[in-house]
């Protein structure tokens, strides 16, 4: 039955992908819609109030023009958290955040990463849950969509040019974040998700103590949350608290909606290459790296915990700590899996109370930052392992490689060794700076193996633009707010301009026609080299981290 569970959503996604494929494909070449008729007017508008041009940008202007327009939110954002505890619709009294908690968050949600120091139905008001938070959640996810248009066009077309940067952010907008996020909104309040401005209800239990109850406008924040792979909730205990995420209806609307927009994306870009088998060979690649990862990860939380059955505590349901029972280790282990393989963050269960290799899990896959990924994000990193496979393939026969047509040069694959080595470094490098500093070390809850992959997931979901954590860490310290901080604008924005200038430089070629000797990656076999070159690259860079946390701490459950 839990098997059955885990194939009806991801059939269901499958059933999703095409329509919302040739719709995403309209959103990004300015092709005519259904939504149109209604839009254009919405969109005319915000023109006209911001003064937007629609004259097309090289990548550099698009990179400028990004950067700049997510820096001016963020410190608009920074300012409101600062301030909250002053402003308006605060029926709690919640205090203002301090500086680099501030500061850490900002980044946080501008990166669309979502890591969260703090507990959100009492480190926010009401105002700056809705006017910081979410509003970052639609612009910092259409931040990302625009730029993996731009990057599409980039590699795909015939001019220099890779769009407008604010045309695409309010089309995106306009026509996808916001009727999904409706839709989704509305479906959530039927399960019973609270959408209201009225304060905290405290009762009187079954026992006759009272308790607080938060309340808050919910559902229209864990609409955008999902589908704009943010992660971030409105409560400390994220999609596992019974508000955010109440029934397995709501928790099956989740998991759709963070899968939805990125694997609908790879679909749309084979439309607007005009060759559908070049999108599901990459289609196939990322599949097949998360359908390694989705049995493992249940089949290690089924088996239970041996030291806990060893304490005498029945495993025959698995590993339950951590879990809640209305998702039980199907559903649990499938959002894991879901949340970390598209960049989401977003948890229904406790990351910190997985076994050591259903921990591996996540943790591998954010570190891989490929598997789908977020808004357009997983998606470049892809087409960037499928640009060093097939410049690989190319040295073992001695051709010069191409890729879409287009011959692939020094200057590309320099960029691209520099994308792929940030990633590891931004990760690597903060961890060994807290394993050997007295403030890094102070924050384990749970020496040994453990520890460390505390550690090293705080980074790696970072850098990934993730924000899960193992949340056994205490985190809200000044050096965890100023590391991770730096960590998430690296991995954001580092990876995001190395890439559009790899996508600038490949506009600027003539295309080649393919020949006899031209090496296709439209064919089966390319989802497997390209699959391999992933993995290879991935062990090959993180292999000995995780020797040194999840998989010695899975050792250890064998004494």
């Amino acid at each position: 039955m839990e098997i059955i569970q885990i194939l009806i959503t991801l059939g269901i996604l499958m059933i999703l992908v095409i329509p919302m494929g040739k719709y995403l494909f309209k959103v990004i070449s300015g092709e005519k819609s259904f939504i149109d008729p209604c839009f254009d007017r919405v969109d005319g508008v915000i023109y006209k109030l911001t003064g937007i041009k629609k004259s097309e940008m090289s990548w550099k202007q698009y990179a400028v023009s990004f950067v700049a327009t997510n820096l001016i939110m963020a410190l608009l954002v920074y300012l409101l958290f600062r301030l909250q505890g002053v402003l308006v619709l605060n029926p709690d009294g919640n205090k203002s955040m301090n500086p680099l908690l501030a500061f850490n968050t900002a980044i946080s949600f501008i990166t669309n990463t979502n890591l969260q120091h703090y507990s959100g139905e009492w480190g926010m008001t009401y105002f700056t849950q809705m006017a910081a938070v979410t509003f970052l959640m639609f612009t910092s996810a259409a931040s990302g969509f625009s730029v993996a248009a731009a990057f599409i066009r980039g590699i795909t077309g015939k001019s220099e040019t890779v769009g407008n940067f604010f045309v695409d952010m309010v089309r995106v907008i306009t026509r996808v974040l916001l009727p999904l996020s409706i839709i989704v909104t509305l479906i959530l309040v039927w399960q019973g998700v609270p959408q209201t401005l009225e304060g905290t209800k405290t009762i009187t239990t079954l026992q006759g103590s009272y308790q607080d109850i938060p309340l808050g406008p919910v559902a229209s924040m864990e609409s955008i949350k999902h589908i704009g792979t943010n992660g971030g909730g409105f409560f400390g205990a994220n999609s596992a608290h019974p508000f955010e995420n109440p029934t397995p209806l709501s928790n099956l609307i989740e998991i759709i909606s963070m899968m939805l927009i990125p694997a609908s994306l790879v679909y749309a870009f084979g439309i607007m290459l005009k060759n559908k088998k070049q999108a599901w060979v990459l289609f196939a690649a990322m599949s097949i790296l998360f359908l390694i990862s989705l049995p493992i990860c249940y089949l290690s939380e089924a088996g239970g915990n041996p030291i806990l059955a060893g304490a005498g505590l029945s495993q025959s349901m698995g590993n339950m700590e951590g879990k809640e029972v209305r998702f039980g280790i199907a559903q649990s282990s499938l959002f894991t899996t879901v949340t970390t393989a598209f960049t989401t963050g977003s948890v229904n269960n406790m990351h910190d109370s997985l076994t050591p290799l259903g921990g591996l899990v996540p943790l591998f896959q954010m570190m891989l930052n490929v598997v789908f990924g977020g808004e357009g994000v997983g998606f470049m990193n892809i087409i960037m392992y499928a640009i060093l496979a097939v410049f690989l393939s190319g040295l073992m026969v001695g051709r010069t490689p191409e890729f879409l047509g287009k011959k692939i040069e020094g200057r590309e694959m320099k960029l691209i060794a520099i994308a792929i080595l940030i990633h590891p470094f931004i990760i690597l490098m903060p961890t060994a700076i807290s394993l050997i500093s007295h403030q890094g070390l102070s924050a384990i809850t749970n020496p040994g193996f453990h520890g460390l992959s505390q550690v090293l997931y705080e980074f790696t979901s970072s850098a990934a633009n993730n924000g899960s954590g193992f949340e056994g860490l205490v985190d809200n310290t000044p050096f965890w707010n100023i590391l991770t901080a730096i960590v998430m604008f690296a991995g954001r924005y580092l990876s995001i301009i190395i890439l559009l200038a790899v996508a600038g430089s490949l506009a600027s070629k003539r295309l080649i026609p393919a020949g006899v000797g031209t090496f296709r990656t439209d064919k089966a076999i390319f989802a497997f080299i390209l699959v391999a070159v992933v993995l290879i690259v991935g062990a090959l860079t993180f292999f000995p981290a995780l020797a040194l946390g999840p998989i010695a701490e899975q050792l250890t459950l064998g004494k």
